[in-house]
């Protein structure tokens, strides 16, 4: 940015924006009454509340960003897909396309043979073993006594392989032979919403045929493409704050690819971003800013402490009087973590209004307009 030569007309134009008189020569009978004239003359209690904070100027270490474009993708370490381990036919549908659910919430009901058969040899030999291990070791053989439990516990490691969880088990044991009629319901493994379930009640469907898409939106991917220079100097863990729909989030490199796409020549670079209230969806595009590893030293205040009077960027500092405030121009750099550069108008050390800018501002208008 090219520095701003101050000239005594900006002066000027602030000193006729705070209502000052122009002419040099004042009378000290008038102090008083320009005191109470001036706006930015608070006393404690207008500043509580007005909120506002003085802080001293000080030169910060700021970390570079690179921009970068990226799409949002599904957290593929936060969903899961839904599948039958045997083969089966689809009875009744359970959970929709777009449901929100919770684990271990039904999501299908389906029949098979194979898990009829199954449930019949747990029925069985939870029966059987029963009757041993009410007769004990000492009437039974050894052999007969492990043979009765393994059986048993063959048959429930089955059911299990199945996809059926421990209480439908514990379930099909309780019930007895009404039981083995081979119908069992697939549960939700995690909670989250439905974004697949490409199948239709009464089909047959076989071991690993995918039923449910399940994805916990509370956290997405964003996949960022990079030029293979910028992308070196990205370090995982980086912060990164991704843009889209007119907000801001916050999140982490969590990978960095070894791989340059042939066609594209970029390096794509995997951000983890928790999903507040639900703004982000696979398939969108936004813009990420990613924190590299060079770093810059600068006079740096907050953005919100700068504010436009006349279109000059300002700041207020503190005046030479008690609960005095004065504006002052300056020229301003890059903003970065919420970091403006001051490159020209601030020295280190100089104590200005950190929080409360616009609380200042609004009486200089009101003041302007005789509201005040």
């Amino acid at each position: 940015m090219t520095p701003r030569i101050f000239r005594p007309t900006a002066l000027l134009m602030f000193a006729l924006l705070l209502g000052a008189p122009i002419c040099s020569a004042a009378r000290p009978e008038d102090a008083p009454q320009a005191a109470e004239r001036d706006p930015l003359i608070l006393d404690a209690a207008a500043i509580a509340a007005a909120g506002i904070e003085v802080e001293t100027a000080q030169v910060r270490t700021t970390v570079d960003q690179v921009r970068a474009p990226g799409e949002v993708k599904i957290d593929a370490y936060a969903t899961a897909l839904v599948s039958p381990r045997v083969a089966s036919q689809v009875v009744a549908r359970r959970a929709k396309l777009g449901d929100l659910v919770k684990a271990g919430q039904p999501l299908v009901a389906l029949s098979s043979v194979d898990v009829a058969e199954t449930q019949g040899q747990l029925i069985v030999a939870s029966q059987d073993w029963a009757r041993v291990a009410s007769l004990g070791p000492q009437a039974v053989s050894a052999r007969r006594y492990n043979e009765a439990l393994v059986q048993r516990d063959q048959a429930r490691a089955k059911l299990k392989a199945y996809g059926l969880s421990d209480a439908q088990i514990r379930d099909v044991v309780k019930r007895g032979s009404a039981a083995a009629d081979g119908s069992f319901e697939l549960l939700a493994p995690q909670a989250g919403r439905v974004t697949t379930d490409d199948f239709i009640v009464g089909e047959r469907v076989e071991p690993g045929r995918t039923l449910f898409t399940l994805v916990a939106e509370s956290s997405v991917w964003v996949e960022a493409r990079m030029p293979p220079g910028q992308a070196d100097e990205v370090r995982d863990g980086a912060r990164v704050v991704v843009a889209a729909n007119g907000r801001e989030l916050e999140g982490r490199v969590i990978r960095r690819s070894h791989l340059t796409d042939e066609k594209t020549r970029t390096v794509d670079v995997r951000i983890q971003v928790p999903n507040k209230d639900d703004l982000l969806h696979p398939g969108d595009l936004v813009e990420c800013r990613i924190e590299v590893a060079s770093q810059s030293r600068n006079l740096a205040v907050p953005a919100e402490a700068i504010v436009l009077l006349q279109n000059q960027p300002t700041l207020f500092v503190r005046g030479k009087r008690a609960g005095q405030f004065e504006p002052v121009p300056v020229e301003v750099g890059e903003t970065r973590g919420g970091w403006t550069a001051i490159t020209r108008g601030l020295v280190a050390g100089t104590p200005y209004v950190r929080k409360g800018a616009f609380a200042l501002k609004a009486r200089i208008l009101r003041s302007q307009l005789g509201e005040e």
